[in-house]
């Protein structure tokens, strides 16, 4: 489990095929961030929950599968690209973002980006079958970063486009600072939302 609040960036130095999979070599930004990670432990990898298989000196490694690489974002990365880490939270963690379980529902597509004075503003379309989960000013988990939907300015059959706004010290510690119009995100929804769906879609059968 996870809060959503990106604790450093990560550098991705190696990316090597085997079979169906993919096996990465990261380097955290921030120093002596993998000190502290163990073989066997989950973070969260672009909001991806991962299990880390290797620690080597400041870099560690981990494996996406053939299911993980269908639902999000990593199969897309090459060496060199940045993505955001987050260590999983602990039982008297403070919970500044909300509850995360880095669970990728799905990706979505960055249509624009706005810069403001003083602030960035993103706009992210994604399958409408997901719009029972989101709401005006509700939580999701964009790469891994706890937001706030801002609004939701156009929703057809086929899509819906939500906007997020980033302040200026969110934009300097994630990916944020690196995206483009035209990038792959990865998008988990609020999992309240999700059971509240799941309890009302089993009243009604």
């Amino acid at each position: 489990m996870f809060t959503g609040i990106v604790q450093t960036t990560g550098k991705v130095i190696s990316k090597t095929q085997t079979g169906d999979s993919f096996e990465f070599e990261i380097s955290p930004e921030e120093d002596k961030y993998s000190e502290d990670i163990k073989t066997g432990e989950s973070i969260s990898v672009n909001g991806g929950c991962l299990t880390v298989t290797a620690i080597e000196n400041r870099s560690f490694k981990f494996t996406a599968v053939k299911e993980t690489l269908s639902k999000t974002n990593l199969g897309e990365l090459i060496a060199g690209d940045y993505l955001n880490l987050e260590k999983a939270m602990s039982i008297n963690s403070k919970l500044d973002g909300h509850l995360v379980q880095g669970h990728v529902d799905t990706t979505g597509k960055v249509n624009r980006i706005i810069e403001n004075t003083g602030s960035h503003e993103y706009f992210i379309s994604f399958s409408s079958k997901f719009r029972d989960f989101i709401i005006k000013i509700g939580s999701i988990s964009i790469d891994g970063v706890s937001l706030t939907i801002a609004d939701i300015p156009e929703e057809t059959d086929d899509s819906i486009e939500i906007k997020i706004a980033i302040i200026p010290h969110t934009f300097q510690v994630t990916t944020f600072k690196y995206w483009k119009e035209g990038d792959t995100v990865n998008i988990e929804f609020d999992m309240m939302g999700k059971y509240i769906k799941r309890i009302f879609e089993n009243n009604i059968k």
